[in-house]
């Protein structure tokens, strides 16, 4: 009776020592992936003069590079992508678990919100096999300085690259076009006053980040502007 008692309170111990930390993995899957997001558009502002004023894009790439606090900056992102990736999986291995096996789908009557829903794990997985690549292209070595521009462009202008690079910014808007309705609704943000709004500025995010990120992989794939 003693064994049995005992066993039923470890059951009832583990149970909640699992309900609990689900909810703090769904928010902290959200808040760094909105922390991610953030650096996203950063990234894409810094990148745009490689396109409209590349002398002036060099000015900045070389005074980031050289700057003493950029490793520390470096460090928390790459802190923050494994805290988001680790939360991720571990939220889908718990729904696994429990039993949750259902097919992910928007509670929209949207065709393209349902893609986003249905392929969030695999533009996710898309997403961190580019930025491996891009790392590994831009990051490890890093171009000389006043070289940045240069070298991103002998990149793009290898046809396997620039459609890798075109179909990572496709996947990056497909993620986040379901990531920022995600992120709100786990965060207890998202209500049916605020929906509409939210959901908007989610697709008009998506498509500003994706499309940013493509336009630039095509322009400096062709060469840059003259």
């Amino acid at each position: 009776m003693l064994r049995s008692g005992n066993m039923d309170f470890s059951c009832r111990a583990e149970a909640a020592l699992v309900t609990i930390p689900s909810a703090w993995i769904r928010s902290g899957a959200a808040l760094t992936g909105l922390l991610l997001v953030l650096f996203v558009l950063v990234h894409l502002i810094g990148l745009l003069p490689a396109v409209l004023a590349p002398e002036q894009f060099e000015v900045y790439a070389t005074a980031l590079h050289s700057s003493p606090w950029l490793p520390l900056v470096e460090f928390g992102l790459l802190l923050l992508a494994v805290i988001h990736i680790s939360l991720t999986l571990s939220k889908a291995m718990a729904n696994r678990r429990a039993g949750n096996t259902a097919t992910l789908r928007s509670r929209r009557q949207s065709p393209l919100a349902s893609l986003a829903s249905r392929s969030a794990t695999a533009a996710g997985l898309v997403t961190l096999g580019f930025l491996i690549l891009h790392l590994q292209q831009l990051r490890w070595p890093r171009p000389a300085a006043g070289e940045e521009a240069a070298t991103l462009i002998q990149v793009l202008q290898q046809p396997w690259n620039a459609a890798l690079y075109a179909g990572a910014a496709l996947a990056l808007a497909l993620h986040l076009l379901h990531g920022a309705e995600a992120a709100h609704r786990s965060l207890g943000w998202l209500t049916p006053h605020n929906s509409g709004a939210l959901r908007t500025g989610g697709g008009l995010m998506a498509a500003l980040v994706g499309g940013g990120f493509l336009t630039v992989t095509l322009v400096l794939a062709l060469g840059g502007v003259a």
